[in-house]
């Protein structure tokens, strides 16, 4: 005789501090673009304030500071990109730089001297964006038979073939001089002209670029094809097992992260004034895919906040830590086993800094191997195998309650 079936009885609705912040996240997730929004703009305001502030006015100035944030910017819509082909759809993409490339020259292109063209900004954001999309989907067509190692060695090949390409077109390119005197965007209503003194308007249309791409990334993470990509990237044969067009699905996932990387490289263009091929290097995909790996994978905003925070580790803290120690006047020691004396204040950790980030990805791989703010799916994944070694002394009971191949009273049948 079959037992009657239980009903679980919900637990009690948490109080206090764990229900607010339940309520929050539940508002959060019903209204996302409004979250976003509200975020960047707090995010903003934080930004504006914290450089008057020690320690980050003892680091460097006010402006340098927006100057930062807005380079910052750059990376963190390259890791955004880079996170809907590996984190979202699992495709291993070694040559993003490729597509950060030619956004640039597609504004270069459009707004200099060497093609006495200078068309407004705003448009030609939307057309490099998609000119890199477009070369996003010719890389993607004759690859997508392809997968793991293979796929990330032929990548590699087209990152380095764009940057090499750039450099011997001398009628075209300028080659390794690259095209300079690239014009400056038109100026803002309010903040007045764009200009190499002050960069505060760089930093705003950054602001602006980062919250509507992180806008429109969530909206599709949350739709059907942000399903689809996570399915394909679970396992690929039964997603099409189950209907999913695998080919058009890997494809608009190359072809958005080609756009990010462009619209990035139509900014930068225009920021720096000049485009040359050796900001395109490996070096650039490698730091991007890193920022995207230590961020969380799979994560928007963690992967945002993380190549946030390693840029700016990487291109302000460790340039500018030995006139901070001079500055706090951190006195010298000696190591006592090995009888150095040591003057942190001389110590070149800008020599050093390559070194001093790898050691940083060493640990953080062993140590956080998900991420910073990792994806919760992520999460599971990498630490599947402790959860199984928590249970391996847990008896397994069967459907209700009892231990499998036992009857009603216990006893063997």
């Amino acid at each position: 005789m079959t037992a009657p079936a239980q009903t679980a009885t919900p637990g009690p609705r948490p109080s206090g501090i764990r229900a607010t912040l339940a309520d929050l996240r539940t508002a959060s997730d019903r209204h996302r673009s409004l979250t976003i929004v509200v975020a960047m703009v707090i995010t903003t305001v934080l930004m504006y304030i914290l450089p008057a502030i020690p320690p980050l006015s003892i680091v460097q100035g006010r402006g340098i500071w927006y100057d930062s944030f807005a380079n910052a910017g750059v990376f963190v819509l390259l890791a955004m990109g880079l996170n809907v082909v590996i984190g979202m759809a699992g495709l291993l993409d070694l040559g993003y730089a490729a597509f950060f490339a030619i956004g640039a020259y597609a504004y270069a292109y459009s707004n200099s001297p060497f093609s006495g063209l200078d068309l407004p900004f705003i448009p030609m954001l939307f057309v490099g964006a998609a000119v890199a999309g477009i070369f996003g989907i010719l890389l993607g067509a004759p690859t997508l038979r392809l997968r793991g190692d293979y796929l990330a060695i032929m990548t590699l090949g087209f990152g380095e073939i764009v940057p090499i390409v750039f450099l011997n077109l001398d009628r075209f390119t300028q080659g390794t001089n690259g095209i300079g005197g690239i014009y400056r965007p038109e100026p803002l209503p309010i903040l007045g002209a764009f200009s190499p003194n002050s960069p505060f308007n760089y930093f705003i249309v950054m602001v602006v670029i980062v919250t509507i791409t992180m806008i429109l990334l969530y909206r599709l993470q949350d739709s059907r094809i942000g399903r689809a990509w996570n399915a394909i990237r679970e396992d690929e044969l039964a997603a099409a097992a189950n209907g999913i067009n695998t080919v058009t699905t890997k494809l608009l996932a190359f072809s958005l992260g080609a756009t990010t990387s462009g619209l990035a490289g139509v900014f930068n263009a225009s920021k720096l004034t000049i485009v040359s091929p050796d900001q395109f290097l490996f070096t650039v995909s490698f730091t991007v895919l890193a920022m995207v790996i230590l961020g969380g994978m799979g994560n928007i905003w963690g992967v945002a906040v993380g190549a946030f925070i390693v840029y700016n580790i990487q291109a302000v803290f460790l340039k500018s830590i030995n006139g901070v120690l001079e500055t706090i006047g951190v006195p010298d020691f000696t190591l006592p086993i090995v009888n150095l004396h040591v003057d942190l204040a001389k110590v070149p950790f800008v020599d050093y800094q390559f070194l001093l980030y790898g050691v940083a990805l060493v640990l953080m791989m062993l140590l956080r191997p998900e991420g910073l703010f990792p994806n919760q799916r992520r999460r599971q994944e990498l630490h599947i195998a402790e959860e199984f070694e928590e249970g391996e002394g847990v008896e397994t009971g069967g459907g209700m309650g009892a231990t499998p191949g036992t009857g009603e009273s216990g006893g063997t049948p």
